[in-house]
């Protein structure tokens, strides 16, 4: 006969010694998170304004590649949020990513300084605080700031991501896949922007549109929108951030000599102008880890956690396809042991069927000034579980540090909602000197890997050495023609020289085999 008996859940820690038993409501939101285990400490429990430091508040490390979000209004502590989750994972030899759109992480790196709101914030949370410093990298898009450079080449960056990039409508960015499309079928790589350039104008031309011809064809308008983003592009800035040597995200894996998890810090205020770039470069870290991490289901603590910051650019102004394909990525990269934490204003940021995949939810104070804040603050209530709380007030009254919390348990069941007072970061919260970053980045052994672009010869070399060995003929032929004219620039000459598709041809021999694509249209990374 079996056993009926109901098994008994957590159970909320006893106050200890002769400190005051805790209400009953706090009680049993406590017990939700009673679990045993290695974890990740947020902070102590608040019931009716009490902070209570026999309540904690964690997060499971097994729960942490269920995915996260960590949203608030500016100001409200969502960066030093990040920051302590980040040093515990790294404490527990979990590698961590970082964006740092503002410059303020590369603080991980140093131990923190003790001063009065500190040891204040310690005592009301029951935190035994010490300075701490993590191992860490810093990167930069292109080696644009203080950084390792990363870079992407255009073929593995892809027709959607560089959609988005280039501000595409849905017919154009389906016109830049056919131009992938028929690079990919012929092996042939594309490193960088004037590769891309030249292969559109190419197709554009009447010897090339052969190619396309029984798949739809690119329209002479169409790859005229396209060169002329790809040329606004370019005077922007932008070259540098594609090309070789490309990013490996391999190494965002890595662990120290101590066997803590490295904290990559990609530092973008030197492109925080730019924010449409380095939110679908973010992306494409993610998307390329995707690629090449081998599934491994359920697993103790996760291989990374990647935190997304300024989320919503991601999502503004994104094609269907682009969403979908973000959809896939974040359901899916779990199974490879990633968690991705997005982090934003507020939960209404997020598409909802990317929502829906964010089992940890930390959220800070929101503002509701106007009817527009007032709608957002009811839309994010709506995403919470049942709550003992009043979260239309509670949300708007949160201090500097504080945040209403739930997170799935190491059953995968979510907890109740708890207003927690977070703990203090331990490694120093604000920027290092500049000469401290620029002296870690130099003395890294990737810098060396990294630090120089190389222009190997592709695509478009390859045809203007072509095209000028033809020259001296074609300027004998044309020696009567008509004086004055005015001689077509470099791309127009080698894109209708006809040299392009023999070319095309003879690398696809020698490449041996075609690209091969998977989310976002991203290539698989060929070693």
């Amino acid at each position: 006969m079996s056993d009926s008996r109901p098994v008994p859940g957590p159970t909320a820690p006893e106050a200890p010694g002769n400190a005051p038993a805790l209400p009953p409501k706090a009680r049993d939101i406590a017990a939700g998170y009673a679990f045993a285990g290695p974890a990740v400490e947020l902070g102590a429990l608040v019931w009716d304004g009490q902070c209570l430091p026999d309540a904690p508040i964690r997060v499971p490390l097994s729960a942490l590649n269920r995915h996260g979000l960590v949203a608030g209004a500016t100001g409200t502590g969502k960066t030093r949020t990040l920051q302590l989750i980040a040093e515990q994972l790294s404490a527990q030899g979990v590698p961590v990513f970082l964006a740092d759109v503002k410059g303020d992480l590369s603080g991980v790196s140093a131990p923190g300084q003790a001063n009065e709101r500190v040891c204040a914030r310690a005592a009301e949370v029951g935190q035994n605080w010490t300075p701490a410093a993590c191992p860490a990298e810093f990167y930069a898009l292109g080696g644009t700031g203080q950084g390792i450079p990363v870079r992407a080449t255009i073929t593995s960056f892809g027709p959607v991501l560089l959609s988005k990039v280039l501000r595409l409508n849905q017919t154009q960015e389906q016109s830049l896949g056919l131009v992938f499309h028929y690079a990919d079928s012929k092996g042939l790589e594309l490193i960088d922007l004037k590769d891309l350039r030249a292969v559109v104008a190419f197709l554009a031309s009447d010897e090339g549109r052969e190619e396309l011809k029984e798949i739809g064809g690119l329209s002479t308008a169409t790859a005229g929108v396209i060169l002329r983003a790809l040329t606004a592009f370019e005077v922007e800035g932008m070259a540098p951030f594609f090309g070789e040597p490309e990013f490996d995200t391999g190494e965002l894996l890595r662990t120290a000599s101590d066997g803590r998890g490295l904290v990559s810090v990609l530092e973008l205020p030197a492109v925080q102008d730019k924010p449409r770039l380095f939110s679908t470069f973010l992306m494409w870290l993610v998307a390329d880890l995707f690629h090449d991490l081998p599934e491994v289901g359920d697993v103790d603590k996760p291989k990374l956690v990647f935190f997304f910051d300024e989320a919503h650019l991601l999502f503004d102004d994104a094609s269907e396809d682009f969403l979908d394909s973000i959809t896939q990525t974040v359901r899916l990269i779990r199974s490879k042991g990633v968690g991705v934490f997005f982090v934003t204003q507020t939960a209404s940021d997020v598409p909802a069927d990317v929502l829906a995949q964010l089992g940890n939810r930390v959220q800070h104070a929101l503002r509701a000034f106007t009817p527009d804040d007032q709608k957002a603050l009811r839309a994010t209530v709506r995403t919470f579980p049942t709550s003992a709380y009043d979260l239309e007030e509670v949300l708007t009254g949160l201090g500097t540090g504080e945040a209403a919390v739930t997170v799935l348990s190491d059953r995968g069941a979510p907890t109740p909602v708890a207003v927690t007072r977070l703990r203090a970061p331990e490694s120093l919260m604000g920027p290092v000197a500049a000469e401290a970053l620029d002296r870690a980045v130099r003395s890294s052994p990737l810098y060396e890997r990294y630090a120089e672009a190389v222009d190997r010869e592709s695509a478009y070399e390859r045809l203007a050495a072509r095209e000028a060995a033809s020259r001296p003929v074609q300027e004998t032929a044309a020696s009567g023609g008509e004086p004055g004219r005015e001689e077509p620039s470099v791309v127009e000459q080698v894109v209708t020289s006809g040299a392009f598709r023999s070319l095309a041809r003879s690398l696809g021999t020698q490449l041996g085999r075609e690209i091969t694509r998977s989310l976002f249209g991203t290539a698989r990374r060929r070693h």
